[in-house]
């Protein structure tokens, strides 16, 4: 099995939420748009997904990101 390096937050941050919450709505609004076939609601909800990820991005570019692991020191295995 392939090993992996711990995180410390695995993506959990202020950026992440919100985008994930963004997007969430905009795949509700887009989901309702095919149950009741509604070509103006479903672009609503494409323009819904394109805030939620420029949103997310421009917090994580504001500092409200996941920080990046801090290196550690290898450590061999014998």
């Amino acid at each position: 099995m392939a090993e992996h390096d711990p995180h410390d937050s695995h993506g959990h941050s202020v950026a992440a939420w919100t985008a994930v919450g963004i997007l969430l709505v905009a795949s509700t609004v887009m989901s309702a748009a095919v149950l009741w076939p509604n070509v103006a609601v479903f672009v609503v909800g494409m323009v819904i997904a394109v805030i939620g990820v420029v949103a997310g991005k421009w917090l994580s570019m504001a500092g409200y990101g996941s920080k990046p692991p801090t290196p550690r020191e290898t450590v061999e295995l014998h």
